[in-house]
């Protein structure tokens, strides 16, 4: 299995079991982002700690979820990134717009605090 997912509270943890994140595996990431996408699921948080390697073709597949998240009106989080993915994410500057916690735990902690600071700050007598 290369890629997990787990859903939780309306968020998806898509976990990678690839160690690199290069044109032979980010199809199936893809494929894994729109299916979970598909499902009505806005918010998601990816997990690389598995990966020790990212190319572009990885990064296309980062930034597919990112965008399947935004189009929703969700929130996409990046967990877990080795040195060499993190390095490869600040040197393309996609570090400005993705947001990256160190845990997929942290992530899914991120978006439950975003998704209850959107419900109260839709409530009117705020």
């Amino acid at each position: 299995m290369k890629f997990s997912t787990e859903i939780r509270d309306n968020i998806a943890i898509i976990k990678s079991h690839v160690e690199k994140l290069d044109a032979l595996h980010a199809p199936d990431l893809k494929s894994e982002l729109v299916q979970v996408a598909k499902e009505g699921t806005r918010h998601i948080v990816l997990d690389l700690s598995e990966s020790r390697y990212c190319d572009s073709s990885g990064l296309s597949a980062v930034l597919i979820g990112n965008r399947l998240c935004r189009d929703a009106e969700g929130k996409f989080v990046l967990a877990g990134l080795q040195a060499s993915v993190e390095k490869l994410i600040q040197i393309s500057q996609l570090d400005r717009v993705l947001t990256i916690v160190p845990t997929a735990s942290e992530g899914f902690d991120f978006l439950v605090m975003e998704m209850t600071e959107s419900e109260f700050g839709d409530d009117p007598k705020s």
